[in-house]
């Protein structure tokens, strides 16, 4: 009662009433339509917020702090985000244009600026470079490459770095980069009026129909006052509530599952992520974050707002990871500057991880009011670019050295600070992605087939494509069955039948489902036709190519594409008799079209496996019947191990390893290291590729698709990385494949 009655107070002198019960009315329509939403960011510091279902963390269990979110002395309309499924999110925004029109409601606008590959290719294309040339210069590029790097790359594609044209298109192209490229619709900002709009700001009507955009940007229209309501798009709502669309009712419930239906601090969750067991999980997935899983051992659901927010810029330019995770493994060690300052910093074990911390810490070790430790954190954010964060230095400083502290805690504080940078992580923010961690990781846990299901229904999204969720969900014990034209629906779906007794597919795994693959996985098929599928077999079961093409009204480039993707293999034995049959039929539009005919039957040899699997790749990017790797196996030498195998190699061990590359990432903290992602038949192998070795083997990490790495294994913590020290591309086998024959594979 009294944290609502002090935020209510707040909302009442700041007279920002109408803007909560706008968004709560955008919330409340979501709801009535079955659509998942769920604030996030700041907000979820509000106990208002809370209560009105807009958040669905409660502050008061989170020691959050309301004036993160809105403050007197900042006298600015609060910032509410909002996340609705990325499917369904446009019905919400129609609602908005429906109920205040669209003279006063409109979406905000984003400047798209320069990058260093746009701004090659426009100002290539002006001085009348060759398009070919262009393009090949620019995938040759990295996204962390810098201008003074790129001589080199030029002299590689041909280009005279000396000639006068190409020296104007470098000058060119350094000035552009920066600078406004062209106006593009923001994320989500939605702006309300009680106007007409067109009185304040330019609009213009948007290219989707039914929507109008407003020439400024979000900064702007912040600076002018107008309420701003951000309805983002979050595809992993749209993955939980198509996974609880499949599952059967609870127990004594006579409706599907709900997230209140969801057990919560379930121990067999939180042993999954312990070991790294995340693929598909929200915000756990990635390299990083696999990685730090092991070494924090979540337990609770703290545990998980503390992962999602520590693999982050802030807290490890800030030097807090290690002295968090060392504390955490030894909790005697843990101190405290002060009795008052434990209160802040426990939950966290001494280490301030959040901005709220900051917050606090300026209140109660330095005196600042809560407005003054909100203009702090907002010094904080910008002062790498603007400055302006050397006034409160004296301030925190004198505050902290008046009430007892030392000079040196003063200092590490103040640095901290200025390590959190524009990176610091809210903890409300946190605790709202971690609700969405701990049900996407629940859901994977005990019902893996249809959260794989939602993840593929859900495309495109996430940090994996479907190949590797397929692949990790093969590997739990889940049978995938194919694309097939008598059985799939649209959507990929968990299905039962006797297959799903007889195993997995995964030698000495018990089976934990099946899938059956949806229409949806095969490239150019459109969904009408795949409605006239499912419509005409529900009629009657299909005979053959032609009375699937006759019935489901299929014209040559459908039948083509399913036939191409493996989908007709049930009709016709296998791919090359699938496209045989495909090239007879002809639609004349006749009555003589549901008249069979009697002709022999061609012989024709089924394809060898590598070109089944070379053709899957190529019509749905995964195959079920073998990995590329698994089938070069034998060509590629003893000396290369495979991923399941590492676990059990020795920390040191000197290895060879060869996968696909699935993911490539340079992040900004990582002083120039590549992290490399590489799949084979038994799983995933990490590799780190430094900085020295990358200018020596850049063609290999940035355009290979099969890669060899030669390095030493790291294997602790429950996890392996190796680390490279020689790279070779492998690509030249995939040609191979493709000429070989079957005794090769």
């Amino acid at each position: 009662r009294k944290l609502i009655a002090h935020e209510l107070k707040l909302i009442e002198e700041m007279g920002v009433e109408a803007f909560f019960l706008t968004v709560h009315d955008a919330v409340r329509f979501a709801r009535s339509r079955g659509i998942l939403c769920q604030g996030r960011g700041s907000a979820a510091n509000s106990a208002v917020c809370y209560c009105l279902k807009i958040t669905e963390v409660d502050p008061s269990k989170q020691q959050l702090l309301f004036e993160r979110f809105i403050s007197k002395e900042r006298n600015e309309p609060p910032d509410i985000d909002v996340d609705f499924e990325h499917e369904r999110r446009e019905e919400v925004l129609q609602y908005i244009y429906a109920k205040y029109g669209r003279e006063r409601a409109a979406l905000a606008a984003t400047v798209i600026s320069y990058r260093p590959k746009s701004a090659l290719k426009d100002v290539g294309r002006a001085l009348g470079f060759e398009p070919e040339r262009l393009d090949r210069l620019t995938a040759s590029l990295a996204w962390w490459d810098q201008p003074d790097t790129w001589p080199e790359r030029l002299a590689s594609c041909g280009f005279d770095a000396d000639a006068p044209l190409t020296r104007h298109l470098m000058h060119l192209t350094t000035q552009l980069i920066g600078l406004p490229r062209h106006l593009s619709q923001h994320v989500g900002g939605m702006v309300i009026s009680d106007a007409p709009l067109h009185h304040l700001v330019p609009v213009e009507n948007a290219a989707m129909d039914e929507r109008t955009i407003i020439q400024w940007d979000k900064d702007d229209l912040e600076t002018l006052g107008l309420l701003k309501v951000d309805c983002l798009a979050l595809g992993m709502l749209t993955v939980i509530r198509k996974t609880l669309a499949f599952l059967d009712p609870p127990p004594g419930r006579d409706h599907g599952w709900t997230l209140a239906d969801i057990p919560r601090e379930d121990p067999a969750t939180y042993e999954m992520l312990s070991r790294a067991d995340a693929v598909g999980v929200f915000q756990v997935e990635s390299r990083a974050q696999m990685a730090m899983l092991p070494r924090l051992k979540p337990r609770c659901f703290y545990d998980l707002v503390v992962e999602v927010a520590i693999v982050r810029p802030g807290p490890i330019q800030g030097e807090m990871v290690h002295p968090y995770l060392t504390r955490r493994d030894n909790p005697a060690e843990v101190r405290y500057p002060s009795p008052e300052l434990k209160s802040v910093l426990e939950r966290t074990l001494g280490v301030p991880i959040f901005q709220e911390q900051v917050m606090q810490i300026a209140m109660t070790a330095a005196g600042f009011t809560p407005g003054q430790a909100d203009q702090l954190r907002r010094a904080m954010a910008a002062w790498k670019r603007r400055g302006g964060l050397e006034p409160f230095r004296e301030q925190l400083v004198e505050g902290m050295l008046a009430r007892g502290y030392t000079a040196e805690f003063a200092e590490r504080i103040y640095s901290q600070i200025q390590g959190f940078g524009d990176y610091g992580f809210p903890e409300s923010h946190a605790a709202s992605f971690a609700l969405l961690t701990y049900f996407s990781a629940w859901l994977k846990c005990h019902h893996p087939a249809a959260f794989a299901c939602g993840l593929l229904n859900s495309q495109p999204m996430g940090f994996y494509a479907p190949a590797q969720i397929i692949n990790d969900v093969r590997r739990h014990g889940v049978l995938v069955r194919p694309v097939d034209v008598r059985f799939s629906d649209w959507d990929c779906v968990p299905e039962l039948g006797q297959d799903s007794a007889r195993g997995s597919g995964v030698r000495g795994q018990e089976s934990r489902g099946t899938i059956r693959l949806g229409l949806c996985m095969v490239k150019g098929l459109k969904l009408d036709a795949a409605k006239r599928i499912v419509a005409a077999r529900d009629e009657q079961a299909f005979a053959d190519v032609r009375d699937l093409a006759v019935r489901a009204r299929l014209d040559r480039g459908q039948l083509d594409v399913l036939a191409e993707a493996g989908a007709l293999k049930g009709l016709a034995g296998h791919r090359r008799r699938a496209r045989w049959e495909a090239l007879a039929v002809q639609r004349q539009g006749d009555l003589l079209d549901t008249v069979a005919i009697h002709e022999p039957r061609t012989t024709l040899a089924p394809p060898d496996a590598c070109s089944d699997l070379l053709d899957d790749y190529a019509t749905l990017g995964l195959s079920l019947d073998h990995h590329p790797v698994g089938l070069l196996r034998k060509t590629l030498g003893k000396r290369v191990v495979s991923a399941r195998s590492l676990g059990d190699r020795a920390d040191g061990t000197r290895v060879e390893a060869c996968g696909l590359v699935t993911h490539r990432q340079r992040p900004g903290t990582a002083s120039g290291v590549v992290f490399l992602s590489l799949e084979d038949e038994t799983g995933i192998i990490n590799v780190i590729v430094w900085p020295k070795l990358l200018e020596r083997f850049r063609r290999e990490v940035l355009q290979s698709q099969i890669l060899r790495v030669a390095g030493t294994l790291q294997n602790a913590n429950g996890s392996q990385h190796v680390i490279a020290s020689h790279l070779t591309s492998e690509d030249h086998r995939l040609a191979r494949l493709q000429s070989t024959s079957r005794d090769f594979c």
